[in-house]
């Protein structure tokens, strides 16, 4: 069942990448207050997400390239 909906699983993954990118640079263009309080949260939060998205994409390589 997880390896039929792996695709669902990198997709959701790489949007929530492209969701938390979008927030910080408008964070960053905007400057303020959000910027001081919320970068370095949010460029943690990113690299997260990256790492995961990264080992969801070798994963489903891996699994589907044996198929």
């Amino acid at each position: 069942m997880i390896l039929q909906n792996a695709h669902v699983y990198v997709i959701v993954a790489c949007l929530l990448v492209l969701i938390v990118l979008m927030i910080g640079l408008g964070g960053f263009a905007f400057g303020g207050s959000f910027n001081r309080k919320y970068a370095n949260k949010i460029m943690r939060l990113r690299i997260l997400l990256q790492a995961i998205a990264i080992l969801l994409i070798l994963l489903f390589v891996y699994f589907f390239e044996k198929s």
